[in-house]
């Protein structure tokens, strides 16, 4: 934690900091107002979490990520940015999702470039897994978007492979297709650097049904 972080921690978790012992949310209490709900796993630094809030200001944001730093990251921008269409849990994304928040309730989950966990006998702590999307198919309402993202191809196969055979979305792109980097969907410097390098990004975009 920088000093930084650590001052955006005392400023701005009082009023955006969310807690998984506090239990299950009303998104419109949480943000005073009635919105599309999006809900991003992992953030990281937040630096893409900050821009989609800043430019799709119609819309409030809660994003989850264990790791201090990158909350207080967020925090920091956000309080930079006079935010406040966004909201940051510091747990596990699967504990926040079963016990704090209502079925139905999300319009968009993001997961971007989750940890591959790339050596074979690691893919079974693949946060992509039947169990975990289905978990989110409960979450999202009636046409709601399920957004994944990976710069590893074996990761965007078992994406693929997990995706259509789970039951309640539909594939945007056409069945066994990745789609196209969606607009809302920040180009992150590592993302420039990689393509400058001829490095793939595979999006795949689920709509329940």
């Amino acid at each position: 934690m920088t000093k930084g972080q650590e001052l955006a921690f005392e400023h701005y978790w009082p009023q955006a900091g969310l807690q998984l012992a506090d239990g299950m949310i009303s998104p419109e209490t949480v943000f005073g107002r009635s919105a599309p709900l999006v809900f991003e796993i992992g953030f990281g630094m937040g630096q893409s979490l900050l821009e989609m809030a800043e430019r799709e200001s119609d819309k409030d944001f809660i994003g989850v990520e264990v790791h201090k730093p990158g909350v207080g990251r967020l925090l920091m921008g956000m309080g930079e940015a006079e935010l406040s269409n966004v909201r940051a849990y510091c747990d596990d994304a699967v504990e926040v999702l079963e016990q704090c928040i209502p079925d139905g309730a999300l319009s968009r989950v993001q997961v971007y470039f989750p940890d591959p966990w790339h050596k074979k006998k690691h893919h079974k702590r693949r946060l992509i897994q039947p169990g975990f999307v289905a978990l989110l198919r409960r979450k999202l309402k009636a046409g709601g978007v399920l957004h994944l993202a990976t710069d590893w191809e074996n990761y965007a196969e078992h994406m693929l492979e997990v995706m259509e055979a789970a039951p309640g979305y539909r594939n945007q792109a056409g069945q066994g297709q990745f789609s196209p980097r969606p607009e809302w969907r920040p180009l992150t410097k590592f993302e420039q650097r990689g393509q400058r390098l001829g490095h793939g990004v595979w999006d795949l975009l689920y709509q329940t049904v």
